[in-house]
């Protein structure tokens, strides 16, 4: 599938959240689908990726792909690799989404509390996205909009969720496998 690259620069945007797929392509892929037909211009995986199969899911959506690595992620190097050669921008850590006008989401697994702290606290950014709790947050600490989507294993209902930075909304949606 041809992806769709934009330079988000100067417009909002839909954004979709997901997280802690722990290798489960099948039910990353059901999530997929369902945030691509709901319009999302970009992807975001909140680490716990799980696996190269999970890579693979994220960089054929077709429009731009962002993941960070989470605690259980094994092998990060073999992520990273196959993220770069499919185009998927992979960190280690914290990974930036451009939403325009200068601004960016950032994302973050959450293991690391000193690091999701300071993402939130330092209010660089309006938007603060984690995983790592698998239970949706939609939190405002001061500017900051701090936002869990939930996760795909380990929990009964798999969630994602979609972030509207024109009209700062967020919505939870539940996903099949």
């Amino acid at each position: 599938m041809e992806r769709r690259n934009r330079n988000h620069a100067g417009f909002a945007m839909k954004i979709g959240i997901v997280s802690d797929s722990h290798g489960r392509a099948k039910c990353l892929r059901a999530a997929m689908d369902v945030l691509v037909a709901s319009g999302v211009e970009a992807i975001v995986h909140c680490g716990d990726i799980g696996s190269v199969e999970c890579v693979k899911v994220l960089a054929s959506a077709g429009i731009d792909a962002y993941a960070v690595a989470g605690n259980m992620d094994r092998h990060v190097s073999r992520l990273q690799t196959v993220a770069n050669a499919s185009g998927l921008n992979f960190s280690w850590e914290v990974v930036e989404v451009p939403i325009g006008e200068g601004k960016h989401l950032v994302a973050t697994h959450g293991h690391d509390r000193n690091v999701l702290a300071g993402l939130i606290t330092g209010g660089q950014f309006p938007y603060v996205c984690h995983g790592h709790t698998h239970k949706a947050r939609d939190e405002r600490i001061g500017n900051v909009r701090v936002i869990n989507p939930g996760a795909l294993h380990h929990t009964r209902r798999h969630t994602v969720a979609i972030i509207d930075t024109h009209i700062d909304t967020v919505e939870y949606i539940t996903t099949e496998e």
